[in-house]
């Protein structure tokens, strides 16, 4: 009677470095060589005693870990070009963080996995692949080709030029008015006439967007009091006066 034993085997030696630091929440860019180390070892120990094949990728990760122990130890540090001393274990620091980097997006590539996985898919993709260099294939269109299907796509291209040069065009323009400088506006003028009639106003400037804007100006001097209207006779015949109060401000 056998028995199999499966064990939780890590994906790699530096799924298994990350595992050490994440359990004894040890700071990544200040590695204690010695106690990891000691736990690597351990357990490519404990896997050999079950009669388990260790990696050789674990291997070589083992004899660099002892080796940036024994650099640590020795008391001759090794300088770079700007005389800073070089840790031994910044290379080994750099490739955790480039793993770690790439093991935080394998959840989403599993799951983009999953969701392709479960898609159907479209009909004969070859077949259509071909069909499609058949249509895009240049030689072949030259063969068959005559002056009416020149002419045909002379057409097109003139069509197409003369729908580009009437096609019209929108142009955006930004007028000097606002409610506010068309209010001063008519004030100082009142000022100067005491009296203007909406055809005066209108005759200032003539084009609609003005007009607009002192016909708001205008309901905002009544609701403020500071003018009155006078309505006469015929269409659009009013004029409108200053009131004392508004002179004396």
């Amino acid at each position: 009677m056998s028995f199999e034993i499966k064990l939780p085997l890590f994906e790699g030696p530096f799924d298994l470095l990350l595992f050490f630091i994440e359990r004894d929440e040890l700071d990544i860019y200040d590695i204690p060589i010695a106690s990891i180390t000691d736990d690597f070892l351990d357990y490519l120990h404990h896997l050999e005693k079950m009669n388990i094949e260790v990696a050789s990728e674990f291997i070589l990760v083992a004899a660099s870990l002892m080796k940036i122990k024994a650099k640590l130890l020795l008391p001759r540090p090794q300088l770079d070009e700007e005389g800073n001393e070089i840790d031994p274990r910044e290379e080994l620091v750099k490739h955790l963080l480039e793993y770690k980097k790439y093991k935080s997006i394998i959840n989403e590539l599993i799951a983009l996995e999953g969701d392709r996985l479960s898609k159907e898919k479209r009909g004969n993709v070859a077949k259509e692949i071909r069909t499609l260099s058949e249509i895009s294939n240049v030689e072949s269109e030259l063969q068959h080709i005559d002056l009416y299907k020149l002419l045909k796509v002379f057409q097109k291209v003139m069509t197409r030029y003369e729908y580009a040069q009437n096609k019209p065009s929108h142009e955006v323009v930004q007028y000097p008015y606002t409610v506010e400088n068309q209010k001063t506006f008519l004030i100082s003028q009142l000022t100067k006439t005491k009296k203007l009639s909406f055809l005066e106003i209108i005759d200032f400037e003539s084009n609609k967007i003005a007009v607009i804007f002192n016909f708001l100006a205008i309901l905002e001097l009544l609701q403020l009091r500071k003018i009155t209207m006078k309505l006469g006779l015929g269409f659009n015949n009013f004029w409108i006066e200053i009131l004392e109060e508004a002179l004396v401000e």
